[in-house]
């Protein structure tokens, strides 16, 4: 299955995070080594870009406004007027921020992983809109997609490395019981970013694997969009009735990478997303 359309042409070094604000009508995501933080309407085609003093991991929209950042040193917020402060600063040498997800209670959760990939190098932890943060996961590689099911009662969870999605238990705090859903095959690439949609099943983005894939909640593969670039890095799905994957993509490390890496991509009516909550911070 295939069928994708170019919705902007860039040359991300590392096109991430894609995420749909509906309140603004428009997908935002972000080139990590780029530091851009990329907004696109695909009503008007208006883009837009902001650059940031550090590599940005993740982007999420905000409750009352404004953006919150998984940054190098900590969890930034934007205000609306451009504002800029630290809600979480923890620096910490060679390591940085990477994918982040927003739970049903409005909590970021938000990775890390060290710039050379040593293993268990990163983290994956819960921030509160208060600045609160707990570490759920101590000892993480490569940090990457994070999402829940339609009920709340399931996250989903990738660390690269171990070529797997993992699900959880979910009490709408804590991530218990993890196990593995699926396993990508050698060859296949590896998982990166991922979106649940609303019948329950995962979509992964497959780097070094040019397509995207979707798993039941049996975790059994039923459907795969090709792409043509060799490094997608995650899928959310957008528009107004969320029924448009978008589909970022990376240049970073090809040697003769494709015309379109780096850009971001939309498969339409590939399915029905979810609406996704704001950070409550």
């Amino acid at each position: 299955m295939t069928g994708y359309e170019v919705a902007v042409r860039a040359e991300a070094t590392l096109g991430e995070g894609p995420t749909w604000d509906p309140v603004t009508g428009r997908l935002l995501w972000i080139d990590i080594l780029g530091m851009r933080v990329h907004g696109y309407d695909p009503a008007s085609g208006r883009r837009t870009v902001r650059t940031t003093e550090q590599h940005v991991g993740a982007v999420k929209p905000r409750a009352g406004g404004g953006l919150v950042l998984n940054l190098r040193d900590g969890i930034g917020l934007l205000d609306p007027d451009g504002a800029f402060c630290w809600l979480h600063h923890e620096p910490v040498p060679g390591r940085r921020a990477n994918d982040a997800a927003v739970a049903p209670d409005g909590t970021l959760w938000a990775g890390t992983m060290r710039y050379d990939e040593a293993a268990g190098g990163g983290t994956l932890s819960r921030v509160t809109g208060a600045g609160e943060v707990r570490t759920v996961l101590p000892s993480v590689t490569v940090s990457n997609g994070t999402g829940w099911s339609p009920d709340g009662r399931l996250m989903y969870y990738v660390d690269s490395p171990t070529r797997r999605i993992d699900v959880f238990d979910f009490d709408g705090e804590q991530a218990l019981n993890r196990r593995p859903l699926a396993e990508i095959e050698e060859g296949a690439g590896f998982p990166d970013g991922l979106t649940v949609d609303a019948d329950g099943c995962v979509w992964v983005a497959l780097w070094d694997g040019a397509a995207v894939r979707r798993y039941t909640p049996g975790g059994v593969l039923d459907r795969v969009l090709i792409v043509p670039t060799a490094r997608p890095t995650a899928c959310a799905f957008g528009g107004t009735d969320l029924t448009d994957l978008y589909v970022t993509t990376a240049r970073t490390g090809l040697n003769r990478p494709h015309p379109l890496s780096g850009s971001l991509l939309v498969i339409p009516n590939a399915g029905k997303g979810l609406p996704h909550p704001s950070f409550a911070g």
